[in-house]
């Protein structure tokens, strides 16, 4: 038998995620608006395996059987998004009251059942009518954020602890702008960069917006992994400093001292300076999502270039993702590597020093097929229990040295629509069946509920 997770401290967090567009389904209901991914669904090839979000797990109904589950499991917190476009389903214009009572009746339900609220504001899902105005290229979509971040909190902060702005702008910049892998489907490359800063300011707007609706406990949440230089040319050097500081300090730098990264305020629009005052106001705390390391080097001649998380780097820029060996991988292809999080979790210390506010891990998970045995219908997920197992054991052991974590959320609560994947990827605690939208308890949630208990 394997030693159980070592204790966490008194109050510690522990919670589960999902996103709206993933789970909720419903995308006319009660006068909600299409968004950027309700589009790009739409268009020929764009999601892998063809699928589309317009019933995801049906959410939106079945909420209350979701939240029940959660109870079920005894987390303390359940971290979900809003979709900008059920509450604004133009982005800027009317607020659809409709929309904006079901978060409240969701508030509510996670309320009743002892769960705190934790809302991410954006989670990807740009109002479509935005996103043709030129979406995050646009600096008016940060100014139309601050708006619907003041209309969602006047409803909500009366009940809500936890509050997220918004959700790893690197990969809506890389991937939806950059790479075109994502929505909305551009491929700018560099000339995405932009997207990266109004992002930023959007999140700081929203900031100024949350706090003076009364809003408490505000921070964000972003991707970060440790990255690993390929060879040991300077090439490969350089090539691994720029990935760094693409993915990883573009974001937390500004946030957390002011300042973009050298070389990188000039190529960006707008008074800068200026916006990283407002960017840069101090946070309650800081999100970090963690799945892998990613090992980089030089473009070499011929050489594959590598992927992101399973979607291609074009062989053309001036960096390439190198697999990493040695170690278990999931479904996905993502490889399996707990102590990243410790080494991380150091590196964030180091960096930032006294600037760096408490730490949440937001994010957290892994995608592994298992579905019920034909017998006995249990879903023996053995390695999503290993996953998490290895990855708290990294995360207790990066607390003793020093990281300030008050809470772990597991992504996901659900199986849901993996974005480009459609449905072929399974995150959740809990298996969804496409078919029936029943639901079934994974071994994995057992073990949750157990740690979850024993913590207690």
């Amino acid at each position: 038998m394997t030693a159980p997770v070592p204790p966490f401290p008194p109050g510690f967090l522990w919670g589960v995620s999902a996103s709206a567009f993933q789970i909720e389904g419903s995308p006319t209901a009660d006068g909600r608006g299409p968004s950027s991914w309700d589009a790009f669904t739409r268009e020929r090839g764009r999601i892998k395996d063809g699928s589309h979000a317009e019933v995801a797990t049906d959410h939106y109904r079945r909420y209350r059987e979701d939240v029940a589950l959660m109870a079920g499991l005894g987390v303390g917190a359940y971290r979900f998004s809003v979709s900008w476009s059920r509450v604004l389903p133009g982005g800027s214009g009317p607020v659809n009251r409709k929309g904006l009572d079901f978060y409240d009746r969701l508030v509510d339900e996670l309320c009743a059942a002892g769960i705190t609220p934790a809302p991410t504001l954006f989670h990807w899902d740009t109002p479509l009518a935005l996103e043709e105005r030129g979406g995050w290229l646009s600096r008016d979509t940060a100014e139309h954020f601050a708006r619907y971040a003041s209309v969602v909190a006047e409803r909500l902060a009366d009940r809500v602890p936890l509050w997220i702005t918004i959700n790893e702008p690197a990969e809506v910049t890389l991937l939806g702008y950059g790479l075109g892998e994502h929505a909305p489907g551009r491929r700018l490359v560099f000339d995405a960069l932009p997207v990266a800063h109004h992002q930023l300011l959007a999140h700081g707007l929203g900031v100024q917006a949350l706090r003076a609706a009364g809003a408490r406990g505000i921070g964000i949440a972003a991707s970060h992994s440790p990255v690993w230089t390929a060879g040991d040319g300077d090439a490969d050097r350089a090539a691994a400093e720029l990935y760094d500081t693409l993915t990883n300090r573009l974001f937390a730098d500004p946030l957390l001292t002011g300042g973009y990264p050298d070389g990188l305020a000039e190529l960006l629009p707008g008074p800068v300076a200026e916006d990283l005052k407002t960017i840069s106001a101090p946070l309650d705390w800081y999100g970090i999502n963690y799945y892998n390391p990613m090992l980089v080097g030089a473009p070499r001649p011929a050489a594959p270039a590598g992927d992101f998380g399973g979607i291609e780097i074009p062989p053309d820029l001036p960096f390439a993702i190198r697999p990493i060996e040695g170690h278990d991988r999931t479904d996905f292809g993502w490889p399996v590597v707990p102590d990243g999080l410790r080494e991380l979790l150091g590196i964030m210390r180091e960096r930032y020093g006294d600037r760096l506010p408490p730490l949440y891990i937001t994010e957290n998970g892994c995608s592994y097929g298992d579905g019920p045995d034909p017998a006995t219908g249990r879903i023996e997920d053995e390695r999503r229990i290993a996953y998490h197992d290895g990855h708290l054991r990294s995360l207790h052991q990066a607390m003793a040295e020093g990281a300030d974590v008050r809470g772990y959320f597991i992504w996901s609560i659900l199986d849901n629509f993996e974005w480009a994947e459609g449905y072929r990827q399974r995150f959740g605690l809990v298996h969804v069946d496409y078919g029936t939208l029943e639901r079934t308890p994974k071994e994995s949630y057992a073990w949750y509920r157990d740690l979850i208990k024993g913590g207690r």
